[in-house]
C-alpha cells in the first residue's frame, strides 16, 4: 500500500480551493480584449514597442500555459528571431505575412488571413511583416518564453 506523506495530503485540497474555477474559465469578446491593459514588450514578444501586446491568459515570462494577443501597426518588419518554447498562433485580423528562416526574405512569406494558424516551433528562426492594414495575432504557448534575435533585431 502506497502511503502519501501528510503534507501532501494537506496541500492538494487548498490548491484546489485556491484555484477557483474564475482562475481557470474565461470569456473575452473583442471589445474586452482590446480593453485589456498593453503590457512591456517583454520575453516572449518581438520587443517592437511599437506593438501591443496583451495578455489574455498567463504570461510568457513565467512557467505555464499563455496566450496573448499581438496587435502590430502597419508597415512593421519583425526580424528573424527564436524563442525557446514551442507556440501556435492565429490570425484574428488583418494580413500577417510570415516566414520561417534566419534572413527575413519577403519571398519567403506567406500572406496569412484572419482565421490563418501557424506554428513557431522551439528554436526554428521565424520572421514577419505588415502591409497597410497592420494585423493582430494570437499566440500560445508554455512559459516561460524569451525571444533571440538572429543578428540584429529590426
Amino acid at each position: 500500500m502506497r502511503r502519501i506523506p501528510l503534507g501532501a495530503g494537506l496541500i492538494a485540497p487548498l490548491l484546489l480551493v485556491a484555484a477557483s474555477p474564475a482562475d481557470f474559465q474565461r470569456r473575452l469578446t473583442p471589445e474586452e480584449v482590446s480593453s485589456l491593459p498593453v503590457v512591456a514588450a517583454g520575453g516572449g514578444t518581438s520587443g517592437l514597442h511599437t506593438i501591443e501586446t496583451r495578455l489574455l491568459k498567463g504570461d510568457p515570462a513565467r512557467p505555464g500555459l499563455y496566450t496573448i494577443s499581438i496587435k502590430v501597426p502597419p508597415r512593421t518588419r519583425i526580424a528573424a528571431h527564436m524563442h525557446r518554447d514551442d507556440r501556435t498562433a492565429a490570425v484574428i485580423a488583418g494580413l500577417w505575412h510570415f516566414g520561417y528562416g534566419s534572413q527575413a526574405r519577403e519571398d519567403a512569406t506567406r500572406a496569412l488571413a484572419p482565421g490563418s494558424f501557424y506554428t513557431e516551433p522551439a528554436g526554428d528562426p521565424h520572421f514577419a511583416w505588415t502591409g497597410p492594414e497592420g494585423a493582430t495575432v494570437y499566440i500560445t504557448g508554455i512559459g516561460p518564453s524569451d525571444t533571440q534575435y538572429i543578428g540584429e533585431p529590426n
